[in-house]
């Protein structure tokens, strides 16, 4: 029997019209990838049930990592630490072999060279360690140099330093910590520290209800950062000003045990190899080699090294790729075990507790279920309509029910709510610092998992929604773009030039999802908002029938198509009115993911996430689950069914 349907029937108030042989096509194709697809994202679940993923190996990390254990071995005495030495090398080999053609480093294996990146392994190249590789080494560091010289105007050091602080403008989280790392490495001359501006790491003593305040210059989950890379900074160059010299002295231990008391159990600052490097190579900068903090953090960089020597920018998102996961592939896809089974794994990564680290309300989620994860606003949502989409199991062993703890959740979500209306990922309030302020795709990302739940939660509850909602629907208007587009926070695309790399394409999809979600006191002319996201989307198709992840200018050529972008505009298409124009790039689009994905078969990633402080990162699920969540929308949206009886029954 044949695996795909015959002619189907489109049956409407006007009566039964037998779809085109052109249609049938369409729906063959989308029906068979979405078969291809699914099995294949069921496959790619963990032996203990939920997603794990894998985030991409990372030049940035691995040279951060290998420059923090070459430190550490410096620092140690003559013979110790041999694993460290085998590890340098291999890490070392692991950045030559990955050098890009024109002599830069990107953040991926994928990505564009770019100046911090470069400036980084250019730092951790001059290394004593990095004369293993002799003469290989030696071109390695020249072409490094050609590219630096041409990105920077040249290689003194107030040149290099100029060039960083510039890529990131007054947010310091990543600026100060790379021109720390060159300091160091003795990059930045014999006078570097004075291009090394101050953190002012004293103001961590300070009760934290005041950051907000207190206008730091870093971003709230950077303070792991703010208190080491300041220390270390007051070590080789203290202020000149006696007051602030005692002042820092003194106050230095006890922010050292903050950073002791906020460091998570597995040693890694939000699981992130920059992060706990920086930390790290810091403090045993300053004298601390022995500090439990430090011997924490090259225990994660040791655990989380990879066989071919790389560090990845995370340990995994896990809980994100789970709850995406879910949230694509829908109910009907699981049994009734495994959907006891996953419901109670997400409700086991709930914060019940307020976290050490942001001071975050118990009920949100982050994005992994280790302990260096910090509840976020994106996490949080997601995880909230994976357990929608579950439907009521009976928690495994929970002592309270599912409504009350996605009642917390809910509520968690309303008080980060920003006064602007919009929703930021970590803190309510830090809106002064890109990667704090309220953002349209975590702003629409709370509004469908409010919307999701809202029937069934309590009505003091659901009164505070009726106040937030509208407020959020607003932020989103102001936040669109004069072409219809929303910028998101968290993805970018690297086709364009800096600074403005937002990826649109994920933006403008993810509050376009927002159609046909029914939501109460919207504005009168919100459907013309999302209206306008949609034609923005139509018009940003590119002429092969796939998305990349802007549209092109004059100016600027559009960006490639993706895989992934491509599956984030069909799946916001999938609720629009099916006008032709919306149709026909339905139809187009489908053809392209159909053909990329060699029929739901292959998902080769690109570099659109980003981490913090603008890293680049892909991940090998992004591609597959945003092409089921797509297709799976396409083809409800149809009334169809691609086989009978259904494939994906398990």
């Amino acid at each position: 029997m044949s695996a795909f349907p015959g002619p189907q029937v489109d049956t409407g108030h006007q009566g039964t019209r037998v779809l085109s042989n052109h249609t049938m096509e369409h729906l063959n194709s989308l029906f068979e990838t979405l078969h291809h697809a699914r099995t294949t994202l069921r496959a790619a679940r963990h032996p203990l049930g939920h997603w794990e993923g894998e985030l991409s190996s990372s030049a940035l990390s691995t040279a951060i990592a290998v420059f923090t254990l070459s430190q550490r071995l410096k620092a140690m005495s003559p013979g110790a630490h041999f694993h460290h030495q085998q590890q340098i090398k291999k890490g070392l080999e692991w950045l030559v072999a990955h050098q890009n053609e024109d002599g830069g480093w990107g953040d991926t294996v994928l990505s564009h060279s770019n100046i911090s990146t470069t400036a980084l392994c250019w730092a951790t190249l001059h290394i004593p360690e990095a004369g293993h590789h002799d003469v290989i080494a030696t071109g390695t560091v020249n072409r490094a140099e050609v590219w630096l010289r041409t990105a920077a105007g040249g290689l003194a050091p107030h040149q290099l330093s100029r060039a960083i602080v510039r890529r990131y403008g007054k947010d310091r989280t990543f600026s100060v910590p790379i021109l720390t790392m060159l300091a160091l490495a003795g990059r930045l001359g014999p006078n570097g520290w004075r291009l090394v501006p101050q953190l002012p790491f004293e103001l961590a003593a300070c009760p934290f209800r005041w950051f907000q305040w207190l206008q730091l210059p870093v971003v709230s989950y950077a303070l792991p950062a703010l208190i080491a890379i300041g220390q270390v900074r007051h070590h080789f160059r203290p202020s000149w000003f006696l007051v602030s010299r005692f002042l820092r002295h003194m106050i230095g231990p006890r922010t050292t045990r903050l950073l002791q008391e906020i460091q998570p159990t597995t040693g890694g600052f939000l699981e992130a190899a920059p992060l706990t490097g920086f930390v790290a190579m810091s403090l045993i900068a300053s004298g601390q080699v022995e500090h439990p903090v430090v011997q924490n953090a090259i225990r994660f960089l040791e655990q989380s090294v990879r066989e071919d020597g790389s560090w990845p920018i995370d340990t995994n998102l896990a809980t994100w790729v789970t709850t995406l996961s879910i949230n694509a592939l829908g109910s009907d896809t699981f049994t009734q075990d495994e959907r006891v089974e996953l419901q109670h794994w997400i409700l086991q990564q709930q914060y019940q507790t307020e976290h050490p680290y942001t001071r975050a309300a118990p009920g949100g989620w982050a994005w992994t279920p280790l302990s260096g994860g910090v509840p976020d606003a994106d996490d949080t949502p997601s995880a909230m309509l994976a357990l929608a989409t579950l439907g009521h199991t009976e928690p495994m062993g929970q002592p309270d029910s599912l409504s009350q703890r996605v009642a917390v959740a809910a509520t968690w979500l309303l008080n980060l709510q920003n006064r602007d209306g919009g929703i930021p990922t970590f803190c309510r309030g830090w809106t002064g610092l890109p990667f704090d302020r309220s953002s349209a795709d975590l702003t629409a990302h709370t509004l469908r998992a409010w919307a999701a739940w809202y029937p069934q939660l309590e009505p003091t509850i659901r009164g505070r929604m009726k106040e937030a909602i509208p407020k959020a629907v607003r932020f989103l208007m102001r936040e669109q773009r004069s072409d219809g587009a929303w910028a998101p926070l968290w993805f970018g695309t690297q086709h364009v030039p800096e600074p403005d790399v937002a990826n649109l394409t994920y933006g403008t999809s993810r509050v376009v999802r927002l159609l046909g979600v029914d939501l109460p006191g919207l504005p009168n002319d919100w459907e013309e908002s999302l209206g306008r996201g949609v034609a923005w989307l139509v018009q940003a198709q590119l002429p092969n029938g796939g998305w990349g992840g802007r549209s092109g200018t004059p100016a600027n050529p559009a960006s490639p198509a993706s895989i992934e972008e491509t599956a984030l505009a069909l799946d916001a298409l999938a609720a629009a009115p099916r006008t032709d124009t919306v149709q026909q790039a339905i139809a187009r689009g489908v053809h392209w993911l159909s053909q990329a994905t060699n029929s739901g078969t292959q998902f080769p990633p690109a570099p659109i996430g980003f981490y913090f402080a603008n890293l680049w990162y892909f991940e090998k699920l992004y591609p597959l689950i945003f092409t089921v969540s797509a297709l799976t929308r396409l083809a409800a949206s149809h009334k169809a069914e691609p086989m009978s009886p259904s494939p994906l029954t398990p």
